[in-house]
């Protein structure tokens, strides 16, 4: 992705060019992406690697159960129809804009999030309230709430998002204090996790590791430096990937994401175009790895 920050240097400019760019269809525009951003030509006929696969399934898989599970509320219900609803951190209130939103009637610490959000752009960690603010909070989630992920990354599932804001109670890793939480994002395809990966750190200086499903630590790097100390197993990592089995078997790929917090597992998200597809993996021949796990043929015989 660094060649078309390179070209475009400023966040809001590449939103907008992207936003004036909604016109073009979206097969042209992601071949386009593609090519800026990981400087090589893609392949939809017959793609091999996981960023071409991750293309290939914002243009042609469309299973309606994909936007309830991005929506980062409707998501709750999908969770406890699988028999989950103890892994779903307490919620506090849903918003459909910021003038709804009654802070006297919030605790001290939350956490916002908007339902359409991706990327990490759309969480407001409050951690005093003595001390948020109110006007910068709301100019985030409306910034949020405006854009439409669909139109940018072509992210077919973002669609028919419902934007409105939850706000949920702020987990505190008792252990972890200084690094803040880890969380740990399992890489599924047809109900089998097969990679993960863990992330420690600020959104602004993460550090990500990743691992096999026995947690050794895998020699590879993508879009954030590796943590300079081994991150311990989570002691309950075999629940984990069970819990990533029941919630990713009705997809042929997902990236379902857990927080392991004092010893409880707690439900993240679900993501279908991890980076949109667009992640650089050093080596390189990781995304072929990742891409063999992605079986499209049984869909793409469909077409």
């Amino acid at each position: 992705m660094d060649e078309y920050k390179k070209i475009f240097k400023n966040k809001k400019t590449r939103l907008k060019i992207l936003k004036l760019l909604s016109f073009v269809p979206d097969k042209l525009m992601i071949k386009i992406q593609y090519r800026i951003k990981l400087g090589r030509k893609l392949n939809l006929k017959n793609p091999k690697r996981y960023t071409e696969k991750i293309q290939w399934y914002k243009l042609n898989y469309r299973n309606p159960l994909m936007t309830s599970c991005i929506d980062k509320y409707e998501v709750r219900e999908y969770v406890k129809s699988k028999g989950l609803e103890n892994i779903l951190n307490e919620l506090y209130a849903v918003y459909n804009n910021t003038e709804e939103i009654d802070y006297n009637t919030l605790p001290k610490q939350f956490i916002m999030k908007t339902t359409n959000g991706s990327g990490g752009n759309d969480i407001v960690i409050c951690k005093n309230k003595d001390k948020l603010n109110i006007e910068e909070t709301n100019n985030i989630l409306n910034n949020s709430l405006k854009n439409k992920p669909a139109n940018l990354g072509r992210e077919w599932a973002y669609k028919n998002v419902r934007p409105r804001i939850i706000v949920e109670k702020l987990l505190k890793d008792k252990t972890n204090k200084d690094e803040g939480l880890a969380d740990y994002r399992f890489f599924c395809f047809n109900g089998k996790p097969e990679y993960i990966l863990c992330g420690i750190g600020e959104h602004d200086d993460r550090k990500l590791n990743f691992y096999d499903t026995k947690w050794n630590k895998l020699e590879l790097k993508s879009v954030c430096e590796n943590t300079k100390n081994e991150v311990e197993k989570p002691k309950k990592l075999e629940e984990m990937l069970k819990i990533t089995e029941k919630l990713s078997k009705d997809f042929p790929a997902v990236r379902v994401d857990l927080y392991y917090v004092n010893d409880k597992i707690y439900f993240g998200e679900l993501t279908f175009y991890h980076q949109s597809g667009y992640s650089k993996f050093e080596p390189d021949n990781f995304d072929y790895i990742l891409g063999e796990k992605f079986d499209l043929s049984i869909y793409k015989e469909k077409k």
